[in-house]
């Protein structure tokens, strides 16, 4: 896939702490309620760790008790999703559709209208509360 955001491997973990870098490049997942956004409920923006891309906004998150922060949709045109059949099952991925970061995976089992929960990794985004 190309992506806007194009880095070498070295220019990624140049800016990158390990951990995201592992999850970001490498589609690691962090620890279920490890994550430091799991309960950031302030008005803003969650953007990509990788670029900044805005990928979702606090109205549409919520808390499922995953684990992870959840999302019940996201900003129109940011996420690409794909199959991922890593763990014996199929689930669907979530990438950042401008650097091709993975932020996690998406279920058709969300409360909401919209049906989903976009399940990210905290350490895939970052939060703005001045963007609100």
């Amino acid at each position: 896939m190309n992506f806007d955001v194009q880095k070498s491997d070295q220019q990624w973990r140049e800016q990158l702490s390990p951990a995201q870098y592992e999850v970001l490049r490498e589609a690691a997942t962090e620890a279920p309620f490890s994550g430091s956004l799991l309960h950031v409920d302030d008005e803003g923006v969650f953007t990509c760790a990788g670029c900044n891309q805005i990928l979702f906004d606090t109205a549409q998150k919520f808390d499922s008790g995953c684990g992870w922060p959840s999302f019940d949709a996201c900003k129109p045109g940011t996420i690409l999703e794909r199959p991922d059949h890593s763990l014996g099952v199929t689930r669907t991925e979530i990438l950042c559709a401008r650097c091709g970061g993975h932020l996690g995976h998406v279920f058709n089992d969300g409360p909401t209208s919209t049906g989903l929960r976009y399940c990210v990794n905290s350490l895939a985004i970052d939060f703005d509360g001045s963007s609100n």
